[in-house]
């Protein structure tokens, strides 16, 4: 068998991948991410007009947002729609919400507890422990500067 260099490999690589439609997929992205946000705003703004805080609202679009995302999941639309979509669809609440169930629904057939229910934490399990454990070195490192500065 005939060997070949690493420059002729890499040639061949680039001639049977196919190209990758760059501005389209960025387009995209952009308009699916931003009708999310758009979304976001508008049930933002219904809250409030139905008396909620500002606070509480924001609260209820982030619920109403991880709910949709769930449902459509399970639906098994919300694959469909970031399929053509791309990155938009990974605005990090809905990407979130969607990476959680896709993983529950997985192992469905284990059980409620056993499959569904531990496997939810396995997407949030690392999030969760980066997060917090960010968090506290953030605040360490604000209380160490205030400190010295002070």
């Amino acid at each position: 068998m005939k060997s070949i260099s690493k420059q002729q490999y890499d040639e061949m690589v680039k001639q049977a991948s196919p190209g990758s439609p760059v501005l389209k997929n960025c387009v995209l992205a952009f308009l699916f991410g931003g009708f999310l946000c758009l979304l976001g705003q508008i049930l933002c703004n219904l809250y409030q007009d139905m008396g909620m805080e500002l606070k509480n609202a924001r609260a209820a679009v982030s619920l109403t947002l991880i709910t949709i995302a769930a449902i459509l999941t399970i639906l098994k639309v919300y694959d469909k729609i970031a399929k053509h979509a791309g990155a938009g669809m990974l605005v990090p609440i809905t990407g979130f919400a969607n990476s959680m169930v896709a993983c529950g629904i997985e192992f469905k057939s284990e059980g409620y507890v056993a499959g569904e229910g531990a496997k939810l934490f396995t997407i949030a399990g690392p999030v969760l422990v980066y997060g917090i454990s960010a968090s506290v070195i953030y605040g360490i490192i604000i209380y160490v500067i205030k400190l010295f500065a002070g």
